[in-house]
């Protein structure tokens, strides 16, 4: 078993070298575990649940097999996350005006109106550290960040990812 240590430059023994702000993508990937996980616990949800209401506030009502779609799991999967998720306040059934054989899952508004309510401290927070830097910073920043999330859509892509990210409101 490989142990992650670091070596005398200060890297982790078992990991590629990375220069800083690739090693600072890390470590933002791994923060943003932790909010969500803190975000679940909060809202009282698993992960699972907590990913399916974020579609459900970003997109709206949506039908169980699209959202399953999205969350990327099965059918039965989700009826089930949707039944705790119902149980716990967060989400309701309706008939679909659309087609009355179906039905819709939505957002509660109290339950959106919580969840943002956590959500907005820290993404105003977040934007405002752009404040730090000036307009060229800025566009330097964001033109990085989109190739990242581009050279991540790719090689998600390449690995076969069960849902397009694209797709999926991301």
């Amino acid at each position: 078993m490989q142990t992650h240590s670091p070596d005398a430059q200060g890297r982790e023994l078992g990991r590629p070298p990375a220069r800083p702000a690739t090693q600072s993508l890390r470590d933002l990937l791994d923060v943003s575990d932790d909010f969500a996980a803190a975000l679940a616990h909060r809202l009282e949800v698993n992960l699972t649940d907590l990913d399916a209401m974020q579609h459900l506030i970003m997109a709206g009502p949506l039908s169980p097999s699209a959202l399953a779609k999205r969350v990327g799991l099965s059918t039965a999967a989700m009826t089930t996350a949707i039944d705790r998720l119902e149980a716990v306040g967060h989400v309701r059934r309706r008939a679909n005006p659309d087609d009355r054989r179906s039905v819709l899952v939505e957002a509660r508004p109290e339950s959106r109106q919580r969840a943002m309510g956590l959500l907005m401290p820290m993404i105003g927070a977040v934007d405002a550290v752009l404040d730090d830097f000036d307009e060229h910073d800025q566009r330097v920043i964001t033109r990085y960040l989109s190739r990242v999330v581009e050279t991540y859509r790719g090689h998600s892509a390449r690995l076969g990812a069960p849902h397009a990210p694209e797709a999926a409101g991301r």
